[in-house]
């Protein structure tokens, strides 16, 4: 379901969206650094709604590591000795599992019934963080994945399978008892254990298609 989020009252939002370099470009900081911790927590909330109802990689990759940031950084800032707590096992075993939504949703409903605490933030920051790589992740697999070209590298069950070779040339030493030295003149790097999509994928994140 779809969650309409106002950009009129939440700056992080449209930080997002924005196309405007000048908006854009504002740091997290400039945004969170001097509100109080019960704006900073709606700020987070409404971030949250935005990056589920998102269809825009970008857009739900940004927000999470906002979201990351805001309970790693500015919320414990916030919380005094009486926020410490605990973080519910379920949160726990999900975190373990990679279930980072699942432990996001479990975290934000003890965080609505006892309210904000280091713990809580804590964990939530870690969610966060790892969901973002893990949707990078997700997305890198799938564009690989189209490009037959590529299929080979998911059928790989034995070294034999492997289509790539070595050159004669390059298992033969020349006159001095030396083997010869392969150099490589490309852009990212490209090995036996690395397609370089991710490179391209990472770099081209900040301005996508």
């Amino acid at each position: 379901m779809s969650v309409a989020i106002s950009t009129q009252t939440n700056p992080l939002v449209e930080i997002i969206t924005s196309d405007v370099d000048e908006v854009r470009n504002r740091s997290l900081d400039s945004v969170c650094g001097n509100v109080e911790l019960a704006t900073l927590l709606e700020f987070a909330d409404e971030l949250d709604q935005f990056w589920r109802a998102s269809e825009n990689l970008y857009h739900r990759v940004r927000a999470m590591f906002f979201l990351s940031a805001i309970h790693r950084f500015h919320a414990p800032t916030r919380l005094t000795a009486q926020h410490a707590g605990l973080i519910p096992f379920e949160s726990y075993s999900h975190l373990l599992e990679r279930r980072f939504p699942e432990a996001i949703d479990t975290l934000l409903k003890k965080q609505s019934t006892t309210g904000p605490s280091d713990g809580l933030s804590s964990a939530l920051a870690l969610a966060y963080h790892e969901l973002a790589f893990q949707t990078l992740a997700d997305q890198v697999r799938r564009s690989v994945r189209t490009v037959r070209g590529n299929q080979w590298m998911f059928r790989i069950g034995h070294p034999a399978d492997h289509p790539l070779r070595f050159r004669p040339e390059l298992t033969q030493k020349n006159a001095s008892g030396n083997y010869p030295i392969l150099t490589e003149q490309t852009s990212v790097r490209m090995d036996f254990s690395h397609s370089g999509w991710s490179d391209i994928f990472f770099l081209g994140m900040d301005f996508p298609a």
